[in-house]
């Protein structure tokens, strides 16, 4: 018969109406029961479902098949006699009823003589309403999702698209929503199914999942650790990249948790810095149960253990009790911070919207222009006093450890730009458009891969724009052409910002000398005088190392406008090499990078696969496009990979080669360990909310009636008492 796709189709590419003949043969049952669905029933306007099936007792081939209408069965009348037994269910789904004892039918028997399947008995009368062109699509027969869809689905779920979002993308792509082929409904039943189908596995796949990528990179690390009752309690994992990214930057990492991230609200963890771009950066991830003291402690050991250099010198955390004992059991030697951000936002709320809103600008000032330590106390006391709030309970638990989060007592301390955790909210947003809380484990780690990757592209990017631009010079002074060929871009335009500004000092006065140092005070303008404040320059003799009090050079790394006036002044045209940090530069990640082990830290697999991958696919795009042009090249060009695929299968059988798996979940034949039960965080998933937020928010009752709405002055009640 050939392709029953095409017999029917007349000269202007429209189906005409098929007829049904006994003795009519296909090659197969498959191309039996297209031919009766899809061109004859959705032609005629009905569905199609599966009958009986006979065997072959000697053989057990089926030898005789039936297709049947879908509405073939009991009628109503039949339905009434026994709804008794059927009840409960109709209730719970709440269907109508859509079968009427239809008899249409279409039988074929299988002939030994040809080798093909005839049709030996046909009814065409349906008992019931034929459907019409316009809604033939949303019979049960016509609408498949079929592999190319699912696989559409899982791509776009990986990003997060909804799917009421990705049916609409499908019914754009397919020019209607007549011609998508399923409805909305199917692909949430299919999500719904795939869920079921994987309850009770979840935590064995995501398992067998870093398994599996420790398989494919051996410097893939990760950890799961066990409750007694075999439940996943804590895991973390960290890929390659991740940890040669920690031994480049291992300065200054922030930690921070988020939640609503998978449907077993667990924790997540990362632990993060920032590159020589000034991006942020991934260097491990973790999932914990809980936020007690004991998670934190093992999951701070794991990620220590797990990166090729020591502790860094600084961590940056919110003010949470649970997270300061772990970092100081586990991090003794290393700076603990609290996230400036975090408490500046909390100030609102805990002055209250009165005092903060008359006061909240001096407190504010106190921790921001403080230079030195002795400029904190007294500008605090001042705003304590004006505010009268020596009694206030957390203002003066902030006093006592104002060492851990007031700029003026860590301006010497390198924070690489990353004095707050609020770059980590941007970063914790960046993941949640790709997670969400209805997350499995598996498709949670897997997305935070995505995401991984994405932020990688970005970081490849930037070093491509180092590698082929040099950015312009705004002034011609030589330590701005010297470091434009050093730093990143990023980190030039910073430090270029700088070298203009200093074009706006004078002079250097010697303040003060002796015969180790000189101190210097740097001057501007004389109508500028009331904007800036007066910076020194300490000046060692010995090193010739300068340092000025503004801290700009020891808390960022870059040298600020001050330094770089003091060497103009002195007639130095090149910036001293201990200015430069290796972290800012575009070198910054040279060199391989070595664990504790003596091996190697690689991020690339099979990379003889992967570049086999890449030529094929470059290649093959560039023949689609070409054949994509015409219906002819488009025919020429499928049949041709029809043959080829078919060849390839078979050459790669006789060569052992096993093929690469579907893109279908594998089910674990047995469970490994039990999947998590469900977390109760204590920031339960909320956003912080200023004072004036919850004020909007707030709901205001009646003081007559208690109803909200109105006030007791437009009261229906009050003015009828009145």
């Amino acid at each position: 018969m050939g392709d029953p796709s095409l017999q029917d189709l007349n000269e202007n590419g429209i189906v005409d109406e098929p007829k049904l003949q006994l003795g009519q043969e296909f090659e197969s049952i498959e191309e039996a029961y297209y031919f009766y669905n899809e061109i004859y029933a959705k032609t005629v306007g009905f569905s199609v479902r599966m009958g009986s099936t006979k065997r072959s007792k000697v053989t057990g081939e089926i030898t005789w098949k039936q297709f049947l209408c879908s509405k073939e069965g009991k009628t109503y009348e039949t339905y009434e006699n026994s709804k008794r037994q059927h009840s409960s269910t109709m209730e719970e789904r709440n269907c109508g009823i859509k079968r009427t004892g239809c008899k249409a039918r279409l039988n074929f028997v299988f002939n030994k003589a040809s080798k093909k399947w005839c049709i030996s008995d046909f009814e065409e009368a349906h008992t019931h309403e034929l459907t019409t062109p316009k809604r033939v699509h949303l019979l049960p027969s016509h609408r498949k999702l079929t592999k190319a869809k699912k696989c559409l689905m899982e791509k776009l779920s990986s990003v997060n698209v909804r799917t009421s979002q990705q049916f609409k993308i499908m019914e754009t792509v397919a020019g209607g929503i007549q011609n998508v082929g399923c409805i909305a409904r199917d692909l949430r039943n299919f999500e719904r199914d795939s869920r079921e189908e994987l309850k009770g596995h979840d935590a064995t796949m995501l398992l067998e999942y870093l398994e599996s990528e420790k398989e494919k990179k051996s410097s893939f690390c990760f950890e799961v650790d066990r409750d007694e009752e075999n439940r996943l309690n804590r895991c973390f994992w960290a890929d390659p990249t991740s940890r040669k990214a920690y031994y480049y930057f291992n300065d200054v990492v922030v930690f921070d948790t988020t939640y609503n991230t998978n449907k077993y609200r667990m924790i997540f963890a990362p632990i993060i810095g920032v590159n020589h771009h000034g991006q942020i950066i991934v260097f491990g991830c973790g999932l914990l149960s809980d936020e007690k003291t004991e998670s934190f402690i093992w999951l701070l050991e794991q990620w220590l253990k797990a990166m090729p250099s020591g502790p860094p010198k600084v961590i940056i955390t919110d003010q949470d009790p649970a997270i300061a004992k772990a970092i100081a059991q586990v991090l003794p030697l290393t700076l603990h911070r609290f996230c400036l951000w975090h408490i500046m936002f909390k100030f609102r709320d805990k002055l209250g919207p009165v005092i903060a809103q008359s006061y909240y600008a001096l407190f504010k000032a106190s921790v921001y222009n403080s230079g030195t330590k002795e400029e904190f106390e007294a500008s605090w006391k001042n705003a304590v006093q004006q505010s009268k709030q020596e009694m206030h309970a957390w203002l003066n638990t902030m006093y006592d450890l104002r060492s851990k989060w007031v700029p003026a007592f860590c301006n010497h301390i390198f924070h690489a730009g990353m004095q707050s955790s609020q770059r980590v909210e941007s970063n914790h947003s960046f993941f949640k458009s790709f997670v969400s809380v209805n997350n499995s484990l598996l498709d949670f780690a897997t997305r935070i891969k995505r995401g991984l990757r994405q932020q990688r592209h970005e970081e490849l990017i930037r070093d491509h724009v180092d590698s082929n631009e040099i950015p312009k010079t705004r002034t011609y002074y030589p330590i701005e052409k010297q470091l434009r060929e050093v730093y990143t871009k990023e980190i030039f335009l910073n430090l270029q910002n700088e070298v203009v500004k200093s074009t706006a000092y004078l002079k250097c006065e010697i303040l003060k000398e002796d015969e180790n140092e000189c101190v210097y005070t740097v001057l501007r303008a004389a109508d500028d005088e009331q904007s800036w404040k007066l910076r020194q320059i300490i000046h060692d003799k010995v090193t010739g190392f300068a340092k000025c009090s503004c801290g700009g050079f020891e808390v960022e790394g870059i040298v600020c406008r001050h330094i770089i006036f003091f060497f103009r002044s002195m007639n130095m045209v090149h910036l001293p090499s201990e200015y430069i940090l290796d972290r800012w530069t575009k070198n910054a990640k040279a060199g391989r990078v070595w664990d504790d082990d003596g091996v190697e830290v690689k991020d690339v697999g099979d990379k003889s696969l992967m570049m086999r991958y890449i030529q094929l696919s470059q290649l093959s795009q560039a023949v689609i496009d070409k054949a994509s042009l015409s219906p002819e090249t488009t025919k020429y060009f499928t049949d041709g990979l029809h043959s080829l695929r078919l060849g390839i299968k078979e050459l790669l059988s006789s060569l052992g080669v096993e093929e690469l798996p579907s893109t279908k979940k594998r089910i674990p034949q047995q469970i490994l360990i039990e999947e998590p039960s469900q977390s109760k965080a204590k920031g339960s998933g909320k956003r912080l909310k200023s004072s004036k937020e919850i004020a909007m928010n707030k709901q205001r009752n009646c003081g007559k009636c208690g109803k909200s709405g109105h006030n007791i002055q437009t009261c229906d009640k009050h003015n009828t008492d009145g």
